[in-house]
């Protein structure tokens, strides 16, 4: 058989190695650090509960958008996985199938968008619960956190049980909310950038809060990283 012919059946081969070694799920490590039970919610992934020092490891297909994790606390579940949390519930499950409701710290992701680039932040846009640390563990790109005492420091009128609230939710207003319309920074929204210069502080906080790394990295999502204040019951005058 002449090389000619053999060529294309090579080609594809080939071309099925490339794609197979270049496209795979990325790992998230997600990993509780809390002196206390933090209830872990994912989309896509479901949920899992995470005692102090305990760990999920979830696989996430690539192309997926849209997706996020986070924190869930105070909650309670019967053996059938039904039941509710203070912050972050998603439906009265423990398996999460939609988004959180706020107070609720989140770590965002697309994977292998444009440029075959992951897309990830931490986001204060549905308000805060726990600290978190969202990093790459592979990809030589760099990470971001959200560590400051923002339920010990959190203005009045976003105090809520276990949490601070973001102001849509408390004031459902186009200044705070950007439903269909260009909006800038607010006073509620500096409180929170000022205290986590990485993260979304308002919905279109994007060029100073949006990150990447190469399609197929990995990543660890942490929980009051390094032991920061987590205490979710901790709210207090400024």
């Amino acid at each position: 058989m002449s090389f000619f012919k053999t060529f294309p059946v090579l080609f594809s081969i080939l071309l099925i190695s490339i794609i197979s070694s270049s496209v795979h799920a990325a790992n998230f490590a997600i990993k509780n650090n809390c002196p206390y039970t933090v209830w872990a919610a994912a989309v896509p992934g479901g949920g899992r509960q995470l005692g102090s020092g305990q760990s999920w490891s979830l696989d996430v297909k690539p192309g997926t958008a849209g997706a996020r994790i986070w924190p869930r606390t105070g909650c309670q579940f019967d053996g059938a996985g039904r039941g509710r949390c203070t912050t972050g519930d998603c439906g009265g499950v423990l398996q999460c199938q939609g988004y959180g409701v706020p107070p609720n710290t989140l770590a965002e992701y697309a994977l292998n968008q444009f440029s075959n680039l992951d897309f990830f932040d931490i986001s204060l846009v549905d308000g805060f619960n726990v600290p978190m640390e969202f990093s790459p563990t592979s990809g030589g790109c760099r990470g971001i956190r959200c560590t400051a005492d923002i339920n010990g420091q959190c203005p009045g009128p976003l105090r809520t049980n276990g949490g601070c609230n973001n102001p849509c939710t408390v004031f459902k207003t186009l200044e705070y909310c950007c439903n269909n319309i260009k909006c800038g920074p607010t006073d509620y929204s500096r409180f929170f950038k000022q205290r986590c210069p990485d993260a979304y502080s308002y919905p279109q906080d994007d060029p100073t809060s949006t990150f990447t790394c190469p399609g197929g990295t990995n990543y660890r999502v942490v929980f009051c990283p390094g032991n920061s204040n987590g205490n979710p019951n901790t709210v207090a005058d400024i």
